[in-house]
């Protein structure tokens, strides 16, 4: 019997957009003989399944279940397709882990952690995993413009801590312009992280759970054409995404094993995409993605292609791996 599967997709923060489409890409891609698929708009004003004629329906929120045409449909698992909140902060995992419905994604505290920059990146430095130098507001903190050029120097990067796909990010060279970059961070977020300027290449590897082993996708290399890989760079291609990325075999394995171990230190599951740059020879850790982006032209599905894996078995594996728990 054809197993029901909720695909997730909207969400509370400016990504919705970018995960309506990620979203849509699972549910084109999903194979039709094995699954029956349901687009679920997880939205701040509602929670709707849209039929294929895009008729909405109500989700109830005691069961996550919906009626349509008097029939009540309850799902076997959800694919999970929200960056942001609350896809991506632990709010939907905790909320489907009550409910005991399977999730593609990692576990609520896992799902916390990662999407706290600040956080994820304290958890991870006592096993050895190299960061930017970094300094962390809070709104209505006082700000010392000298204390953090003498924490982080110049040029640096203000970043809100809790947000993706770039939003709330800026590239400061000037200490009189870090006043403005905070507004801009603020706007996302009341949490920000000024991280040191890291210059050099830039990469961003894939690490996934495939047929019950936690497998490292193949690297990519990161070229913005603007002054970081910013909204842009990054969906309205003005950027140049090398899949596998142009460094040796040695700095290769090192991005590689410190990747996959960062997942099993975190006790990640289903996907992440972890960015890193390399200082002296090292990589250094930006954020660890555990949403990432799943249209065609999204770099972890660009990997899994030069991997040899599809995106129907990309999904579909994701799926099967969740219903085994």
């Amino acid at each position: 019997m054809k197993k029901n599967i909720a695909i997730i997709m909207g969400g509370f923060s400016s990504e919705f957009e970018i995960s309506l489409k990620s979203g849509q890409v699972v549910f084109d891609t999903l194979d039709r003989e094995a699954y029956n698929v349901y687009r679920i708009h997880i939205l701040k004003h509602k929670w709707v399944f849209v039929n294929e004629t895009n008729e909405e329906f109500p989700i109830d929120k005691n069961d996550f279940s919906v009626k349509v045409n008097e029939t009540k449909i309850l799902f076997d698992c959800v694919f999970n397709a929200i960056h942001g909140s609350p896809g991506e902060d632990g709010f939907m995992q905790g909320y489907l882990e009550l409910l005991k419905i399977p999730h593609t994604s990692c576990n609520m505290y896992q799902a916390a952690l990662t999407f706290n920059k600040r956080d994820c990146l304290s958890v991870l430095k006592p096993y050895g995993i190299k960061t930017a130098a970094s300094y962390f507001v809070n709104l209505g903190d006082a700000i010392d413009e000298t204390a953090i050029v003498e924490k982080v120097g110049l040029p640096c990067f203000v970043k809100a801590n809790k947000a993706g796909s770039s939003y709330g990010i800026s590239k400061v060279y000037k200490k009189e312009d870090l006043q403005q970059a905070l507004e801009v961070a603020f706007a996302e977020d009341d949490e920000v992280i000024i991280e040191s300027y890291l210059d050099g290449t830039e990469v961003s590897v894939g690490v996934i759970s495939y047929k019950g082993e936690v497998t490292v996708l193949p690297i990519t290399e990161i070229v913005s054409d603007n002054d970081f890989f910013d909204y842009k760079a990054k969906y309205l291609g003005q950027s140049q995404e090398i899949t596998p990325a142009r460094i040796s075999p040695e700095l290769s394995e090192k991005v590689t094993s410190t990747a996959k171990r960062i997942y099993e230190i975190l006790k990640l599951k289903g996907f992440s995409r972890s960015e890193f740059i390399f200082k002296d020879g090292e990589p250094h850790l930006l954020e660890v993605n555990t949403v990432p982006g799943l249209t065609a032209a999204s770099i972890l599905p660009q990997q899994a292609k030069e991997a040899g894996i599809s995106m129907k078995d990309l999904f579909g594996n994701a799926i099967e791996s969740a219903l085994k728990g």
